[in-house]
């Protein structure tokens, strides 16, 4: 079996494809899904399979690839797990030009891991937005591919805008010398969901 792609541990995935081989068609699929999720732990779930050519792979095919990061400023005991908790948001308008400034660029240098396998920092990014209601604030990316830490380093990027940590203008020069902005925040993985892959044909 091939996913179609990693994550930090802790990191959550709304949306996973992966692909495997079988010798013969399967039939009567809402069976199967039922009696693989009875084997399955609690926290896993499969929700269809899907009939694919030969040479589909579920990791290479994507076309792109969205992530969300949930903060929450109420602490909820029903939501174990499942978001961040700051002590609170500042600026809200300061999140969203922070979040601008990710999609200006397409190298990512500043926000990823050091000393990764990876041939370039260059990602293509399509969808950089936050929406708050009430307590909770969603940080929304899509892109065709992404690094290793760069999501949890982007969202905390942009709340070290918020808190006044950082600039706006020390972020952009930071982006364009390829260089650390000198306050790196990684936020947890727990409030960072996978979502929405998309593939040409599905």
């Amino acid at each position: 079996m091939v996913g179609c792609g990693r994550t930090d541990t802790g990191v959550h995935a709304k949306d996973y494809y992966a692909h495997f081989d079988v010798p013969h068609d399967l039939d009567d699929i809402p069976l199967i899904v039922y009696r693989i999720n009875k084997m399955l732990p609690g926290d896993i779930a499969v929700h269809l399979l899907i009939k694919v050519s030969d040479d589909a792979h579920a990791r290479f095919d994507a076309l792109s690839r969205s992530y969300e990061y949930h903060i929450h400023t109420l602490k909820s005991p029903f939501l174990i797990n499942s978001y961040y908790y700051p002590y609170r948001i500042k600026d809200f308008g300061l999140l969203q030009q922070a979040a601008d400034l990710i999609s200006e660029t397409d190298d990512f240098t500043t926000f990823c891991k050091l000393h990764s396998d990876v041939k370039t920092m260059i990602c293509k990014i399509t969808e950089c937005t936050w929406t708050v209601i009430d307590d909770k604030y969603v940080f929304r990316i899509t892109a065709d591919r992404f690094l290793r830490g760069m999501i949890r380093l982007i969202v905390g990027m942009c709340l070290n805008v918020s808190g006044g940590k950082l600039s706006i203008d020390e972020v952009r020069k930071a982006i364009q010398e390829r260089a650390r902005t000198g306050h790196d925040l990684s936020v947890p993985a727990v409030g960072l969901y996978l979502c929405d892959i998309r593939y040409p044909y599905l």
